[in-house]
């Protein structure tokens, strides 16, 4: 449920800060009038996204077994790219997303009378998110079948729309570089979680035989069905016996990521961004 709830909540809070700069600076450049095409961009990409969910969760049933660990593995693999150019993407943007989004509004409508532009930001903003999200929770409820992850994606969409809001109208203050930082990190050990159980499934797929000796087996003292180990899974992607495939996919994406994304960003995208966000 943690886990579920954490990434919606980071994943809305993204498209909620997107679509809340453009309604605010629609407010206060006094064309609140567009707002109906703004909501309707939100309402398409939503209404997109969950029919891309429901439609890879048909398809997978329909699979038989070995298939649908390939499917499983796949959709693993998708979400971990999803989920780290999302973080990267972020980490870029970040410093002048706010002059970029009033400069694409500017240019939407007047290139697009009728708003058309306007409603595809919003729609490419929200489905962005939306597809991210997908690609996750179906790789996080292929390792956690309780009906708690669903309500934990839920929780963490209804937190994340009221912190929308309390950012749209100016009464919440909330420190978004360091939140941004701190959920990113979060999302690396996640999504290194989810590579190694994507590892697994190809081998139980029979795609992937290779280095399939165990490292170690905690089987018999943490057993992943366990409560402790279900939870372990759901966060960190735990396996009680991984292999030494596994782990290294694990070991090797998790100090990659990390490396990158703390390292100072190179000095032209430095002073390119710093240019942006004076505009």
């Amino acid at each position: 449920m943690l886990v579920p709830f954490l990434i919606m909540f980071r994943e809305g809070v993204e498209a909620a800060l997107i679509v809340g700069i453009i309604a605010s600076y629609l407010t206060q450049s006094g064309r609140s009038q567009w707002m109906p095409v703004v909501w309707i961009g939100i309402f398409l990409a939503i209404a997109l996204s969950l029919a891309v969910g429901a439609g890879l969760q048909f398809v997978r049933a329909e699979f038989p077994q070995k298939m649908q660990e390939l499917f499983e593995a796949v959709i693993g693999i998708v979400a971990v790219c999803v989920l780290t150019s999302m973080v990267f993407w972020m980490r870029k943007a970040a410093r002048s997303i706010k002059a970029e989004l009033h400069h694409s509004v500017d240019a939407a409508l007047a290139s697009h009378g009728s708003g058309l532009g306007l409603a595809a930001m919003a729609f490419l903003a929200v489905v962005r998110e939306g597809l991210e999200s997908v690609f996750f929770l179906l790789a996080t409820f292929q390792q956690s079948d309780t009906a708690l992850a669903p309500l934990g994606a839920l929780l963490g969409t209804l937190l994340a729309a009221a912190v929308g809001y309390g950012i749209y109208i100016g009464g919440l203050k909330l420190d978004l570089r360091r939140f941004f930082r701190w959920t990113s990190m979060f999302i690396l050990v996640v999504a290194a979680g989810i590579l190694a159980n994507a590892v697994k499934a190809l081998h139980e797929a029979g795609l992937w035989n290779h280095f399939q000796q165990v490292v170690f087996d905690f089987s018999d003292r943490l057993p992943l069905d366990s409560p402790l180990g279900s939870a372990l899974g759901g966060i960190f992607g735990y396996i009680d016996a991984p292999t030494v495939s596994e782990l290294v996919a694990y070991l090797v994406y998790l100090a990659a990521a990390i490396i990158f994304y703390l390292s100072p960003p190179s000095q032209d995208a430095a002073r390119t961004a710093q240019s942006t966000s004076n505009r």
